[in-house]
């Protein structure tokens, strides 16, 4: 018996965010099939359990029809009595246009939501084995063919854009983003399409999903293709599955192995191994734990390329460090420490309010010093502490500490011990919250 699509997100839906579900949700909604079709579904799924929907439209600018299909998402919203916002960005021309628009869209997306925990993606199992397929011709291993996550927290950088119509209330202090929900990678993209026919659902079909200089429409065509010698995108998402489960399993590893030979510095927000250690295990583990650490010190959004890894882990083997992604390794004759790089925080700099978070990583809670900038220590800063404490950590980590300024006057650096006013604390970095172990089970 042949189980409804309407069930199917149902049950996707409960094992996803049940049994208790949040009172609002948001959905990103592009006018594609098959956001459409997640829209439709969604809608259903929420007026059975009394869960508000909150849509909104990311407008590239990059296409001239982009405002249109906005349009068209909002005019259907209305007849749904959904409320609905759209998120219009403008490139700047800078960097890859592709990899630009993504963080514009969840950075668009994580400024709308305000107190909204968890917004729908309507990615299907297309996607998975079209990634799938993209990220075997680089070379990846179990990290990058694993398949996308149907729940991953994302905190992304804030972008600059603009929101036009209804949006959540009772934003917090500091965003700290929210969790993509994707309830349809065990749907196929013909099948939403096919629930959208028969409810005579309205789409629109993006023109670049044809333009063969993009690396997905090949791998999309290359599908159709494969299909036929039974490796068609279901037989594909399904590979790309069990290399998550595998993936599961090298993270336990790399777990298990820090617990033994690694060292979280959160008041400093730096990390340390023990050398002798990292270079008693495999490879694979040695490549995950310096992977990890980079993109944990640095909070990026994503890892380094495993090729840049690999080389600093030769360099950091034979005695030597480096800095990549942000993050800077430093090898001593016992320990490997791992740092924020401080040529990174050279944009840095902000102004100190009741609650500040600076550099992804750092609430700085004013007391009396609020107005004054904030940046980082730097060399001028160590050198205008006189007298530093016995705890005071090694000058290379502490001139990437947070610190208040005065114009070129050092007024505090908490996390050194100079100074009053001002309290800082890592975030979300601290062991009391989230630690690096967690992390290394979520990435």
């Amino acid at each position: 018996m042949q189980v409804s699509l309407d069930q199917r997100f149902a049950d996707a839906m409960g094992q996803l965010l049940g049994p208790d579900f949040p009172s609002d949700i948001g959905l990103a909604v592009s006018g594609g099939g098959d956001s459409m079709a997640m829209l439709t579904l969604a809608y259903n799924w929420a007026h059975r359990w009394g869960v508000r929907l909150w849509v909104a439209t990311v407008d590239h600018g990059l296409r001239p029809e982009s405002a249109n299909e906005a349009a068209m998402v909002a005019e259907e919203c209305r007849a749904l009595t959904l409320p609905h916002a759209t998120l219009r960005w403008h490139w700047d021309g800078r960097g890859n246009v592709m990899d630009q628009a993504r963080r514009a869209r969840l950075g668009l997306l994580n400024e709308w939501a305000c107190s909204l925990n968890h917004i729908l993606f309507a990615h299907t199992r297309d996607d998975v084995a079209e990634s799938f397929l993209m990220r075997l011709a680089r070379g990846a291993g179990a990290n990058g063919l694993a398949a996308m996550q149907a729940r991953r927290h994302v905190r992304p950088e804030r972008v600059p854009g603009e929101i036009i119509g209804e949006r959540p209330e009772q934003p917090p202090v500091i965003n700290g983003g929210f969790h993509i929900i994707r309830p349809c990678l065990d749907m196929g993209r013909d099948e939403l399409r096919h629930y959208l026919k028969t409810l005579k659902g309205r789409w629109v079909d993006d023109p670049t999903n044809d333009d063969a200089k993009y690396d997905r429409v090949r791998m999309r065509k290359l599908l159709s293709v494969l299909e036929a010698e039974g490796l068609g995108a279901e037989v594909l998402a399904k590979a790309s599955q069990r290399q998550g489960d595998a993936k599961d399993a090298l993270r336990k590893r790399a777990l298990s192995v820090w617990d033994e030979i690694g060292g979280d510095e959160y008041r400093w927000g730096t990390l340390t191994l023990n050398r002798e250690g990292l270079a008693k295990v495999e490879r694979e583990t040695q490549l995950r734990l310096v992977s990890a650490a980079l993109q944990y010190v640095s909070t990026s959004e994503y890892g380094p390329r495993g090729e840049a890894v690999l080389a600093l882990l030769e360099r950091i083997l034979a005695g030597g460090g480096g800095t990549l992604h942000g993050a800077e390794i430093r090898v001593g004759r016992e320990k490997i420490r791992i740092l924020r790089e401080y040529n990174a925080l050279e944009g840095q700099v902000g102004t100190v309010g009741v609650d500040h978070l600076w550099d992804g990583r750092w609430r700085v809670f004013a007391h009396d010093l609020r107005g004054q900038t904030i940046r980082a220590l730097g060399d001028a800063g160590w050198q205008a502490v006189q007298d530093k404490p016995e705890t005071a950590p090694p000058y290379h980590v502490a001139r990437t500490l947070p610190a208040i300024w005065d114009g070129g006057k050092l007024m505090t650096c908490d996390a050194l011990g100079v100074g009053k006013g001002v309290t800082t604390r890592l975030w979300p970095m601290g062991k009391e919250m989230f630690g690096f172990s967690r992390f290394l089970l979520s990435h």
